[in-house]
């Protein structure tokens, strides 16, 4: 069964939506600012008893809102954006219940470097990463962007790329790029490829309006995939759906 997941994206030490595609080094396009703190939407999702969230750090200058979500929802929340080897377990013992990487797991021409992917499952264990294969369409299906989404790599997401990463990982995050934020609704064809693989658990994001795109995502994904809502929901000035709505989704008998 589908499962929303919370999210929890940070900017410049704020609480933001934005949209994916645009973020660099001179800023992005925002949807939304929030007036609340990183610690009082991680309160919320705690108290309401939401797991398998992630708080992402969008660029620099993250460290100490990423910080105060993770106190305050300690073992309850996966922290994303700027992640290595060198400060994985620093993130663990902050409270982070898994670290998710991307962008150093290659180099800078976009190749994968699984040396470092199997250094740091040695380092904390394959039980606390979630790898983050966020992509972007290309004219044969789709492959892994790095960099705040601006650098194309040379990996495909596909079943077989699944395959040889999960003994790495507990989880995969995959952000369908080019519709992150727009509320346009999701890339089914994508969502269908991942819920024909048969491993550990895929949270995926972007493009989410409302209830009804939870729907299809639990349709064409036989309800293999959880996902999160970001400028759609009501949490982040969205108005697609409402986050009780949400939670009521999540506690439905099927």
């Amino acid at each position: 069964m589908t499962k929303f997941r919370p999210c929890i994206d940070l900017h410049e030490g704020k609480v933001k939506q934005i949209i994916g595609g645009t973020l660099n080094d001179e800023g992005a396009v925002e949807n939304f600012v929030s007036e609340k703190s990183p610690r009082w939407y991680a309160e919320k999702f705690r108290n309401d008893e939401l797991t398998g969230g992630h708080v992402i750090q969008l660029g620099p200058g993250n460290v100490e809102a990423a910080r105060e979500a993770l106190a305050e929802y300690p073992d309850g929340l996966q922290i994303g954006g700027g992640i290595t080897l060198e400060n994985a377990s620093e993130w663990i013992e902050a409270g982070a219940s898994q670290v998710i990487v991307t962008s150093w797991l290659f180099d800078k021409e976009g190749n994968f470097l699984e040396d470092r992917l199997r250094a740091l499952s040695h380092e904390i264990g394959a039980e606390k990463i979630i790898i983050d294969l966020s992509c972007r369409a290309v004219e044969n299906g789709w492959k892994v962007a790095m960099n705040r989404w601006q650098t194309m790599t040379s990996m495909a997401v596909n079943l077989n790329t699944l395959d040889s990463l999960a003994e790495y990982c507990a989880e995969f995050l995959i952000h369908a790029a080019d519709v992150e934020g727009k509320c346009g609704g999701v890339d089914e064809e994508l969502v269908a490829l991942l819920g024909q693989w048969q491993g550990c658990a895929i949270t995926y994001a972007g493009g989410v309006r409302g209830l009804e795109d939870m729907a299809l995502i639990e349709k064409a994904s036989q309800g293999r995939l959880d996902a999160t809502v970001g400028s759609a929901l009501d949490l982040f000035g969205g108005s697609g759906v409402a986050y009780a709505d949400l939670l009521t989704w999540n506690h439905r008998d099927v």
